[in-house]
């Protein structure tokens, strides 16, 4: 076998986990192993595609240097703290070291019961496993920074939700699994020796520089508000939600973490909620990079015993560092922007060219993804008019965003052809669109047939190439074919 598993994670003090072996599935078979991903983590593709790893990735073997644990962490779910959650249906396997000597977790998310459960079976219905593996590869190919899938089984055993599943369990890789909850959870404890020794492991795994940095733990909370302002504006610039934005689901790695209920937007609307379980709309696309500073406030609240002994020195710290997250998100998204509008250059009045051409977009229920695809296409008067104005209730409105665009691309020298292709590079031609997503997993539980499955991860493997034969995967859903909820897998 050349799988080499270790767990620094499980070397910290008990409290942080729990020791739990996964449940064995009865009669597990493969749905997928990313074998790209594989290599890329230095694990043999071919070892891990026969019964061997298998096995592994059922539960029904623990690996040399593995050792199994749940993590303890807590959280705001919509607003509420819970002071105890914890990995309910996720084991840690263990960590390895991949080509790039960066180190990685690999997690089994519908592995069984763990003490941090709460009555639930800890198990995974297949659906919300093809729907995390797809979501989660997509976003990894549009250059979001997230949580990858390695694999995906089958377990044998049914699932029993409102109705009897097929169970199945996803086999996650990611920097780590710690979240702004795990902070919360020693937080909650008033436990500043485990709030210290978790800060200094996520230092010293995550962002080692902050270590020499004359306050460790203030260059700490800089780092995390930097990143999780960029990766909020990534998320803004390709359309989707999250769909459960609480801080147990926010990584102080950065990258983009728990899959549940969340979707891409077709038409544009800052206002769009999918999430079946946000009925108050907390979590709406529009209400991301607020939620987003709130987060942050929480995860900062943690640190103040370790910002300053002197606690009101240690709120005005935080508050100045918090401060720096507004005008970096706007930053980032804005340039993001630039760039889907074929700009290169910062000029004056390009944040109110956005706001127009967005709350146009809006009034005229035009799909977000196509109409940046499009446009690329329309740099210059001429066929690529129709295509677009055909997105919009009003042509006459598309052809006033096309007139100021236009205006403001005359302020830069960039050949056509040049600002095309650098427009296509940022604007994808294929997401996960949600009746896709729908279609693929009822073909899956219903039928048992995994071809959909995939032909939409080929597909969405190469998002920014034209792809004729996949053409209709490009299209947003007629009305009958419409999502308008997504759930959440537990």
């Amino acid at each position: 076998m050349t799988l080499a598993f270790d767990n620094s994670y499980a070397r910290l003090p008990d409290r942080f986990f729990a020791r739990v072996a996964p449940a064995q599935a009865s009669h597990p078979a493969f749905i997928r192993v990313n074998k790209a991903l594989a290599a890329d983590l230095d694990i043999d593709p071919q070892w891990l595609s026969g019964k061997d790893g298998l096995r592994l990735l059922s539960g029904q073997s623990i690996a040399p240097g593995s050792d199994p644990i749940a993590t303890a962490y807590a959280g705001h779910q919509f607003g509420n703290f819970v002071p105890q959650l914890g990995d309910g249906r996720a084991i840690l396997l263990g960590e390895v070291i991949d080509r790039r000597g960066q180190r990685r977790d690999i997690q089994l998310k519908g592995a069984g019961r763990t003490p941090f459960s709460r009555g639930g079976d800890g198990r995974a219905a297949l659906g919300p496993v093809l729907r995390e593996y797809v979501m989660s590869e997509a976003m990894a190919a549009l250059g979001v920074p997230t949580t990858r899938a390695l694999a995906a089984v089958t377990t044998g055993d049914p699932v029993y939700r409102e109705e009897a599943l097929p169970g199945a369990v996803l086999t996650r890789v990611a920097s780590s699994h710690i979240r702004v909850g795990t902070f919360q959870f020693f937080a909650a404890r008033r436990d500043v020796d485990g709030l210290r020794i978790l800060a200094d492991h996520v230092i010293a795994r995550h962002y080692p520089d902050a270590a020499s940095a004359p306050r460790p733990y203030r260059a700490l909370l800089d780092q995390v508000i930097a990143g999780q302002a960029d990766l909020i504006a990534r998320w803004m610039l390709i359309g989707f939600i999250h769909g459960v934005m609480n801080t147990d689901n926010m990584s102080v790695a950065c990258e983009t973490i728990d899959y549940g209920p969340c979707a891409f937007m077709d038409s544009y609307d800052s206002g769009t909620v999918f999430s079946s379980i946000d009925r108050a709309g907390r979590y709406a696309y529009g209400s991301q990079p607020g939620i987003g500073l709130w987060n942050l406030t929480r995860l900062a609240e943690t640190l103040l015993p370790l910002l300053d002994a002197d606690e009101a020195k240690a709120i005005a710290d935080a508050e100045e560092a918090l401060s720096l997250y507004a005008p970096r998100f706007l930053d980032a998204q804005l340039q993001g922007f630039r760039a889907k509008l074929g700009l290169d250059e910062r000029a004056d009045g390009d944040a109110d060219l956005v706001t127009e051409l967005l709350d146009t977009m809006a009034a005229n229920q035009v799909d977000f993804t196509l109409f940046f695809r499009r446009l690329a296409d329309a740099i210059e008067p001429g066929e690529g008019d129709e295509p677009l104005r055909g997105l919009f209730v009003d042509p006459l409105a598309a052809d006033s965003v096309l007139a100021r665009w236009r205006e403001r691309l005359g302020m830069e020298q960039i050949p056509a052809a040049q600002r095309r292709d650098a427009m296509r590079g940022v604007n994808p031609a294929f997401i996960p669109r949600n009746h896709r997503v729908e279609e693929m997993i009822r073909a899956a539980v219903d039928k048992g047939d995994f071809a959909p499955f995939e032909r939409l991860l080929q597909l969405l493997s190469r998002p920014f190439d034209d792809q004729p034969e996949n053409e209709g995967y490009a299209a947003p859903p007629l009305e009958h074919e419409r999502v308008l909820a997504t759930f959440c897998g537990t």
